[in-house]
Order: C-alpha cells, then structure tokens, then sequence
C-alpha cells in the first residue's frame, strides 16, 4: 500500500495537551486531582482491556467523575466485536473519546495479542477502528509506537497510519519510540530505545490531514510548546505524575484560559472534600493521597508533606484531616524557610567598603557619580 497521503479531508480539531494512560497511576482519582491543576487538558483512563470490561465489574473498572471531564477511555484489545461492544459501553458512561491501545509492550500484554504487537497487523487495527466508529459517534484515536523491533522504518509506520486511516480514523498519538517485543521490560522500553522525533514531524508533513501527537521524553511546558511547532498536540506522561504543578501553566499558555491557576495549597484544599467523600465510604486514605506525594515538589516543605500523607494514610480511620496535617506541616516548613533565607542573606556594605559580597558595578558607578557632585 502506497504511504501517500490520501486527499485531504476537513479539518479536525483535538486537545493541544494531554496527559497519557499510565498503569497504576491514572486513575480515577489521580485524574481528579489533575483536574484541579487543569481545567482543559484531555486525560486518560489506564488501559482497561476488553476482557475485564466483559466479565469484570465495570462500574468499577468505567465508573468516574463528570469534573474529570474530558476524559479518553483506552481500549486494549484485538477483537473488534469486542471493540465496538466496549466502545458503545463507554459511550452509556459519559467518555468523550476511546483511544485504542496499541504501543504497550509488556509481556503480559503480548500474550493478550494487543498492544505494541499490533503494529505488525495493520489491517486488524483498522477493522478495531472501524468496528469502533461505526458503534458509536465518540473520536476514535490510535496510540502506538514508531515501530517494532526490526519494523521500525519510517515506511513501516507510515504504512500502519495510512492503513489505519482509510477507516476515517483521524487523530493519531504516537510515541516517538520504537518498541522491542523481546529483551527489554516496559521500563527500559520507555527510556532504552532512542527518541525519534523527525519520524514524527515527517508524518505531520506527509499526512497533514490527520491530527497528530507526539509523546515520549517531554517534560516541560517550554518543551510541549517547542513541539507544538511541528505537530498538533502533544501527550506528557510520567513528568505529570512526579512534578504535576510544572503544568499548571497548560490552561493559559496552550488553552487561552486565563484564569488564574490554583496554588498549591489551593489544590490541596480542594481535594479535601473529595477525599473525605471517598474514606466516608470505606475507601483507604492512601489510594488518593498516593497520588499527591509529588504535589510539592521542588518546594520548602515537600519532604514533610510527603511524609505527612504517607505516615498518615496508613493509619486506619484516615480521612480528610491528613491533608490537613500535611498542609500545615508544609505551611510550616516554609515559614521557617523564610526566616532561614531573610537571616542569611548577606549584610549590605557599608558605602566605602568595596570588597563586601554584596556591593554591584552599579553601586559603585553611583556612588563615583555622587562624589564627583559633592553629594
């Protein structure tokens, strides 16, 4: 099949921003708590695999919030019965989009026939899609990788997005990865294989009809705007888990919202509330507050906010009163940081002095000046 783009169609539009699936850590809750740094970027469910959706719980496995809305359910699976069957259930529960999985490499995920291995079966992904628009009217959205051990040509992936969509699929997250299938874990998937971002740039510039977004190795705000010169959006993953207040400038920078973000101990204030809910109704303090450790990272105060909730949590009975706790030993930390900072700067020296630490150029200019005016 030839990788020529086919002619264009109209304009789609998407999420400039979004915060990738991650296993064991967007959940619920996390989303929650990310909702309240911003109020617009696209978050994701973890992987929720057709299976469990079939024969599991699924209120608990689908069930969320309407304030973490907009939220992208991501589908593993290869059975597009199954597929459309789920994409219809996530529809009933209030999903905006459903985003088929196709970039995991775990063993545990390859023996499901999903995942990463699917790039080597195109058509299958595109009859999943297919089968998945045709059940419901939510965007429908692939992510996977660059390519997979020794199919990681550009041609490769170009051929997997071509094929793809002629379904009508659009919107296209591609993890500037490839991904090896044997011999690494999906840890060292995640760092070992090279960042390829020109492959990336390339299919905007080859497919620009469709939506495009990058993920891997971005984690800054001035990073996510540096990409958004060459692709459509990108998707931030662990850097929004372990320092989530680093984008909480999204919403004005790359949404034109400028109301003013929440501080930090604002966020935490409103997950108070929340958390009382949940523990009110049995659930452990620590599955939320897990997911705020890194709230104050980098700032006065963060080890023993960390500490606080960790200590905390375990006890039986927790509930709101550990962020609390948490959030006055912060308060306190930092004003003892602000005692320590003001009783240490360096004294100022005394006008004739010139050796002092704290004497500029421009000091000495000025006082030159006043002497020559017999100041």
């Amino acid at each position: 099949m030839s990788t020529t783009a086919t002619p264009p169609r109209p304009a789609i539009t998407g999420y400039p921003f979004s915060v990738a699936p991650m296993m064991d850590r967007t959940d619920r809750h996390f989303r929650y708590f990310m909702r309240q740094i911003t109020r617009h970027a696209l978050l994701y469910t973890e992987m929720v695999t057709t299976q469990a959706i079939h024969y599991g719980d699924r209120d608990h496995l689908l069930g969320f919030s309407p304030a973490e809305s907009p939220v992208a359910l991501q589908l593993g699976g290869d059975d597009p019965k199954a597929l459309a069957a789920c994409a219809r259930i996530a529809a009933d529960y209030g999903y905006d989009e459903i985003n088929l999985n196709v970039g995991c490499p775990s063993d545990r995920v390859q023996s499901g026939h999903f995942g990463a291995c699917l790039m080597a079966q195109p058509n299958l992904v595109a009859e999943g899609v297919a089968a998945m628009m045709a059940a419901t009217p939510l965007p429908v959205s692939v992510k996977h990788r660059i390519g997979i051990d020794e199919q990681d040509s550009y041609a490769h992936m170009a051929k997997f997005v071509s094929t793809v969509a002629e379904t009508g699929c659009r919107r296209f997250t591609v993890h500037a990865r490839k991904a090896w299938l044997q011999g690494l874990s999906p840890k060292e998937n995640r760092t070992v294989p090279p960042l390829r971002y020109d492959d990336i740039y390339r299919l905007k510039q080859d497919f620009p009809h469709l939506w495009i977004e990058i993920n891997g190795g971005i984690k800054t705000l001035a990073a996510v705007q540096a990409q958004l010169q060459q692709v459509d959006a990108v998707m931030v993953g662990r850097a929004a888990y372990d320092t989530p207040y680093d984008f909480a400038g999204v919403d004005r920078t790359l949404f034109g919202d400028e109301t003013p973000p929440l501080s930090r101990h604002q966020v935490a204030e409103a997950m108070m509330p929340y958390l009382a809910d949940w523990t009110a109704r049995g659930l452990k303090a620590n599955k939320i507050t897990r997911h705020l450790l890194m709230l104050f990272h980098g700032q006065p105060g963060s080890r023993s906010w960390k500490q606080q909730l960790t200590e905390g949590s375990a006890r039986a009975g927790t509930g709101a009163e550990v962020l609390a706790q948490a959030l006055a030993a912060v308060t306190a930390a930092q004003k003892q940081a602000a005692i320590v900072a003001l009783t240490h700067s360096p004294p100022r020296p005394h006008p004739q002095d010139r050796s002092g630490p704290g004497w500029t150029v421009q000091e000495d200019s000025q006082l030159s000046s006043n002497c020559l005016k017999g100041r």
